[in-house]
């Protein structure tokens, strides 16, 4: 008789495989093509111009993940967690699934040799950060800053239900990219200007972003190194997941430059993940942890608890207000000391 637990153990060992199938599924525009209505496997093969006889076992592997479903005659339709591959989806995942089997999956590959020595995949390359590797490559450099807008797409709904941004004046997204969240800030807040603050290649998607939302005359790009130092230009300042990308040392640095770019009754906002004291066996708790094991591998950061979020803001001369859950992540709200 079988093990049910080492059946579960090797369904685990074997995940990676539903990666690989999702990525091939987004690569090929599969949700796209199936977007507006189920279509026949010929004419799915015919667009893609993969080989009919492989596609449909592709398509077969992905029904059994629930993204697409078969229907009479070689037909294949779309499913409500499929849709969402569709790069005009909002919320899309389409990006994000590219850049996890193109580059995260790949850099996992070496996770063994950092639990060994502690260090990132860069830093064993003799880089001082991810960043910093990522640089003298503009495709994954374009790759990446996809992959970012995805997941803020993901958090930005919960985000404008959960925060009342119409008190702020002038928000600034320090570590905005190319503008994803700011630019949903302010077209539902028409009352509210905006920054984005990131380094200078963030520029040209920025402003292309902004303008084509119909909000440049308000919102603009400014380019800058938060390491260095951050824009006395507004009233409240937002960092979405950049905080987990460091660590305690270089987190201090970036506070502590928000510190001085505030004024004394202006306001800082984190949109991170919470660390759970004792994660569990569940789905968000092994969200968090394995993207604690994401930092590890990657940028050097971590997952953080509450405590140690309240402590780091604290160490940097602001004093958590509140903390907020929205979905898998938290609005952590904090004022100047």
């Amino acid at each position: 008789m079988s093990s049910p637990a080492a059946l579960t153990l090797l369904d685990l060992i074997q995940s990676h495989r539903i990666t690989s199938a999702i990525y091939v599924a987004a690569k090929l525009g599969i949700a796209d093509m199936l977007l507006d209505g189920a279509k026949p496997l010929d004419d799915i093969a015919a667009s893609t111009g993969a080989d009919r006889q492989a596609l449909a076992r592709l398509l077969a592997a992905l029904s059994t993940i629930g993204l697409c479903k078969r229907t009479a005659q070689d037909r294949y339709t779309l499913t409500e967690t499929g849709a969402a591959l569709a790069s005009t989806a909002r919320p899309s995942c389409k990006a994000w699934a590219i850049f996890e089997a193109e580059m995260l999956q790949r850099s996992w590959s070496g996770m063994l040799e950092t639990i060994m020595t502690g260090k990132t995949a860069a830093q064993l390359r003799g880089f001082n950060s991810s960043f910093d590797m990522m640089a003298g490559a503009p495709d994954q450099v374009r790759m990446f800053n996809a992959a970012m807008a995805d997941l803020t797409g993901l958090v930005t709904a919960d985000l404008l239900e959960a925060y009342d941004f119409g008190r702020i004046a002038h928000l600034m997204d320090v570590g905005g990219g190319s503008g994803e969240l700011i630019g949903a800030v302010a077209t539902r807040y028409p009352q509210v200007r905006g920054t984005v603050f990131d380094l200078v290649r963030c520029g040209e998607a920025a402003n292309a972003h902004l303008a084509g939302l119909g909000i440049a005359d308000r919102v603009a790009f400014q380019a800058g190194d938060f390491f260095v130092s951050v824009p006395a230009v507004a009233d409240a300042i937002i960092l979405k997941s950049v905080i987990h990308d460091w660590d305690d040392q270089r987190s201090d640095v970036i506070l502590r430059n928000c510190r001085l770019a505030l004024p004394a009754n202006g306001s800082l906002l984190l949109v991170e993940r919470i660390m759970p004291e004792a994660p569990m066996p569940c789905d968000a708790d092994r969200s968090h942890a394995f993207s604690d094991l994401n930092m590890l591998r990657g940028p050097g950061g971590r997952e953080r608890t509450e405590a140690q979020y309240r402590g780091l803001l604290m160490q940097a001369g602001f004093r958590t207000t509140s903390i907020t859950p929205i979905g898998r992540f938290a609005v952590i709200e904090a004022v100047p000391v």
